[in-house]
């Protein structure tokens, strides 16, 4: 048991961020090491204009009342306290060039690569989990 989780985000909207981001940190915080590899819109997680206003499913626009009424953290808390949980970020580097965007376009601290760089960290994962 190497006690890894391996996450794929390759949706972009906010209820897929609070999913990756809830795993991640539940993860991290139980002391596992968690890498997520963020592919096509999936990239919109990280993104430092896009993850500060995420679509929301049409008619779900009632849940960001109940977000702010539970006090759960935003998206930008979250990737915050993952990164400082020592969740690994690694951004598409096929996407991210696809779609004409660098390193800085994205929050500090991500890594950058391909499938293969992520498929050596998942390789030996316990869990693996796309979203």
């Amino acid at each position: 048991m190497t006690n890894k989780v391996a996450i794929i985000a390759s949706n972009g909207g906010l209820f897929d961020a609070y999913k990756v981001f809830n795993i991640a940190t539940a993860a991290a915080a139980t002391d596992k090491e968690v890498a997520i590899f963020f592919t096509f819109e999936g990239l919109n997680l990280i993104h430092n204009e896009a993850y500060q206003q995420l679509p929301i499913p049409a008619g779900k626009e009632y849940f960001v009342e109940g977000f702010a009424k539970e006090n759960v953290p935003a998206i930008p808390d979250l990737v915050a306290m993952a990164q400082d949980l020592g969740v690994k970020f690694i951004g598409c580097q096929m996407t991210m060039d696809v779609m004409g965007l660098d390193k800085n376009a994205f929050v500090d601290g991500i890594d950058v690569g391909g499938a293969v760089t992520f498929l050596e960290f998942a390789k030996d994962a316990d869990v693996t989990l796309t979203f």
